[in-house]
């Protein structure tokens, strides 16, 4: 269990697409599982951001992705796939831990369904929606896994942004609360 460094904005890693996960039972799956729990945690603890994290994030490219949620039980999905998405799409701000200085709109599914395995092996299905932001969450998340970031879903590249013009701008009419309560910007 380590803090590891997040890959930043233009390095290869963060485009390559991660494989799935061949024994989601291994202790090497529950390591790095625990490796995304640290360095989330640290994140959330020295920039008040952060929600979820890729294993490619972390220069891993194996499919899971980890999520801490505000007041819930930390939460790794092995092999998360999407299995439904809604046709009604919204449009959402986002920003991401590789480039934590800059803030974007984006399109995503309003809802989306997925199917994905927890650290036992099980498969588990999920129906996710806009309460607690989970459906563009996941689908930032498991967007990662393909090698796809958040500026390259951009609704307008005029709506990018710094953090700073974020918070000074637009964080009173976003979703998301700021930094000193839950935060849903910066995955």
């Amino acid at each position: 269990m380590a803090v590891r460094t997040v890959l930043q904005l233009g390095d290869p890693g963060l485009r390559e697409i991660a494989v799935r996960v061949e024994d989601p039972t291994a202790p090497e799956i529950r390591a790095l599982a625990d490796d995304l729990a640290d360095t989330l945690a640290y994140w959330k603890k020295t920039t008040g951001y952060g929600r979820a994290i890729a294993a490619p994030q972390i220069g891993s490219a194996l499919r899971v992705i980890f999520l801490q949620l505000p007041g819930a039980e930390p939460w790794p999905f092995v092999n998360p796939e999407i299995t439904e998405r809604s046709e009604e799409k919204i449009v959402v701000w986002d920003a991401c831990l590789s480039f934590l200085s800059i803030f974007m709109q984006v399109e995503r599914h309003r809802e989306i369904s997925i199917r994905y395995q927890d650290l036992q092996g099980e498969w588990h299905d999920l129906r996710a929606d806009e309460e607690r932001n989970l459906s563009e969450l996941l689908q930032h998340e498991i967007d990662h896994l393909d090698g796809i970031l958040a500026v390259d879903r951009i609704t307008d590249i005029r709506t990018m942004c710094t953090r700073e013009g974020f918070e000074k701008r637009y964080r009173a009419q976003s979703p998301y609360a700021t930094a000193s309560r839950e935060s849903s910007a910066g995955r």
